[in-house]
């Protein structure tokens, strides 16, 4: 056969396969005869490089690595959806749609709103042009390299008119456990939900990231319909489907908001048996008709709305209470809990804060207890099912002494702290913020290799890090550890050494000087030494620097045993001065102005784009108020933009705020 003859019939044979495979679930042929075509396909493209097509099935392994991604404008506005929290929500919504359309009941399709990453796939002559996610709304990144390596989007479909549609990527939940299994298993961080797995995947540059992820996606909104003659939602997402397009089955036509809520409160119940995250349920008029008539407001339909599920509360066993000590010595109880899945992820721990947190809640070891996640990540325990006590429940009783050191506790405030600087978990937990990646940022000193590092006596103190490369052949000797795994811990802590002060001042760990003031310190002292012999009085001139915070920099720089330490970093080659730039230049387009950061940026990364304004003078802040001068936006960009919108804030998405950047290098 003729190779692009044979090409064409391969390509045309593993859709087919990858369609019954990735969307009916219904693999017509062996994984084996699957992997036998792929690799002819293969091997014709890399014999005939001219055949290859860059929606071929080979691409669809990922491989393609971008510099960034750039922006797509969408023809149309994705819109986000208003929110009904409650049923006389979703009833106020069905009376205003009744009341425009002069109707007493109305048709509505009902859907999983499934917890991922909105997309829109654009088609052009039958074959895909591009994926883009929603970014502001109007204007997206063109993420097609990822979204080809998603087997159950089709690259081509059996039109050839112009044709939009719009969904959800995803991340199955079994997609998850096994991403996090490996990241525990290389002592990763675990990803906390299964959304921002899905989010992190897509905006990966390296495809093949993507790819290993195993993303899948559903379909839920055809953008041009009504210029195929269709005419109701639920026709629309049938002819999606025919043309290949994976739509969820659990939608439901209602005819009237009873049978919405009778919906909603199945699927509620459903939610934890379902093979994917799903936070609420979306209510859609079916009759596309009326939606001009029904209108929209500036950001979202008037025609559909969302409902949000109450945060998930599952009941689990209270197994004890335990207790850790931070590094400035606060001791903090923990709550071990029966393993349970809440959110997307399993749970064994919540913190429980401090005594009075604990007293308040009523907990008993051994009580059932509801939990929840805060914002959908952090474990939280609500309450406590005082009914299912049976009498062998043991009350809480707070320690008096340090678990690690036994020092008697001393209680300031609500919390009770170990003040013994020779406590040993103290001294861990220092050792790690010191080489966290926010401080120093030594890469693979982490938790665990922190602690067995410290248990093995190979540091316990800050300069013992750089002396390490002295027992690299007694680190290689403790299990888990290789010649590749040292080289590169080693490096990193080499790396380190030539960080800008600010740095080394937050890994030190000074009472009251977080990241934000060590860098306002470096930039005003420009030394260690300077600042080393600052006075109350020169700390508080600075702006932002109070009595409390001065008073403990001059109680930190008195302290023979810290000016020692810091003697001994100098000695081992760590850098102790300001790297930054000296001068702020007072002509920049930011120069004294309050800036807030939302959203994801492609070129940098949110403290680089931070360290990048507060050079030019830019004071950037964590939240939108009237005293916000401008808000710069990315990708995903949320509540921080509406507000700023609401409030007549200036706003700026990247490529503008690139642009000044220039200017300013001009």
């Amino acid at each position: 056969m003729i190779p692009s003859e044979r090409v064409k019939e391969l390509t045309a044979l593993l859709e087919k396969y990858n369609y019954e495979y990735h969307v009916l679930d219904r693999p017509s042929v062996s994984d084996a005869e699957y992997d036998t075509l792929i690799n002819e396909l293969i091997r014709l493209e890399t014999q005939y490089p001219e055949l290859k097509s860059p929606l071929s099935p080979t691409q669809r392994v990922g491989g393609q690595v971008v510099s960034s991604f750039k922006k797509i404008k969408h023809k149309r506005m994705m819109l986000s959806l208003a929110n009904a929290y409650n049923e006389a929500d979703v009833r106020d919504f069905d009376r205003k749609v009744c009341e425009v359309l002069h109707k007493q009941n109305v048709t509505y399709m009902a859907e999983m709103k499934i917890d991922g990453l909105a997309m829109s796939l654009d088609f052009v002559d039958g074959r895909l042009n591009y994926g883009a996610t929603r970014g502001d709304g109007d204007v997206g990144e063109d993420v097609t390299s990822n979204i080809l390596t998603i087997k159950s989007i089709p690259v081509r479909i059996g039109i050839s008119s112009p044709l939009e549609v719009r969904g959800e990527v995803y991340m199955p939940k079994k997609s998850l456990e096994k991403l996090n299994a490996e990241r525990q298993k290389n002592n990763e961080p675990l990803l906390a939900n299964a959304r921002n797995a899905a989010a992190g995947s897509i905006r990966q540059l390296d495809s093949r990231i993507a790819a290993s992820r195993q993303l899948d996606a559903f379909w839920y909104y055809f953008v041009n319909a009504s210029e195929f003659g269709i005419k109701r939602h639920s026709e629309a997402l049938d002819y999606i489907q025919q043309l290949g397009f994976k739509t969820n089955p659990e939608r439901r036509l209602c005819h009237g908001v009873e049978e919405v809520l009778a919906y909603i409160a199945e699927y509620a119940a459903k939610r934890p048996s379902l093979a994917y995250d799903i936070d609420g349920i979306v209510i859609k008029v079916d009759d596309l008709t009326v939606y001009d008539l029904l209108g929209y407001t500036a950001k979202t339909p008037k025609w559909a709305i969302a409902y949000k599920f109450p945060p998930e509360e599952v009941p689990t066993r209270l197994e004890d209470i335990i207790f850790t000590v931070g590094r400035t010595g606060k001791i903090t109880p923990n709550a071990v809990l029966s393993p349970v899945r809440v959110a997307g992820s399993l749970v064994q721990r919540a913190t429980l804060h401090n005594e009075d947190f604990v007293m308040e809640k009523g907990l008993m070891i051994g009580d059932t207890v509801m939990l929840r996640k805060a914002g959908d990540v952090i474990p939280e325990v609500v309450r406590v099912l005082k009914d299912r006590r049976d009498g062998h429940e043991t009350p809480f009783v707070m320690i008096e002494n340090c678990p690690v050191c036994k020092t008697p506790l001393t209680k300031i405030d609500a919390m009770h702290f170990c003040l013994n600087p020779e406590c040993d978990a103290r001294s861990i937990e220092g050792l790690i913020h010191f080489a966290s990646k926010d401080a120093m940022d030594i890469e693979g000193l982490g938790e665990k290799v922190t602690e067995i590092f410290f248990n093995e006596t190979f540091i316990r103190s800050v300069p013992d890090i750089y002396r390490l490369g002295s027992r690299r052949q007694e680190i290689i000797e403790v299990e888990g550890f290789s010649d590749k795994s040292v080289d590169s811990l080693l490096m990193a802590i080499e790396k380190s050494k030539g960080n800008s002060l600010e740095r080394l001042l937050f890994g030190l760990g000074i009472k009251e000087v977080g990241e934000k003031m060590a860098k306002t310190l470096a930039k005003h002292f420009d030394s260690m030494d300077a600042l080393a012999q600052a006075t109350t009085e020169q700390l508080t001139a600075i702006g932002d620097i109070g009595p409390v915070v001065s008073q403990s920099i001059v109680t930190y720089f008195r302290s023979e045993k810290h000016l020692a330490m810091i003697e001994e970093l100098k000695q081992l080659g760590v850098n102790m001065l300001y790297l930054g730039p000296k001068v702020v230049d007072n002509q920049s387009y930011f120069f004294g102005k309050i800036v807030v950061l939302t959203g994801t940026l492609t070129k940098y990364g949110r403290k680089e784009a931070t360290d990048l304004l507060e050079s030019l003078g830019a004071k950037v802040t964590g939240s939108v108020s009237k005293a916000t001068h401008i808000v710069i936006y990315g990708a995903e960009a949320g509540s921080k933009l509406t507000k700023a919108q609401a409030l007549g804030v200036q706003t700026m998405d990247e490529d503008e705020f690139l642009s000044h950047l220039q200017k300013n290098d001009k």
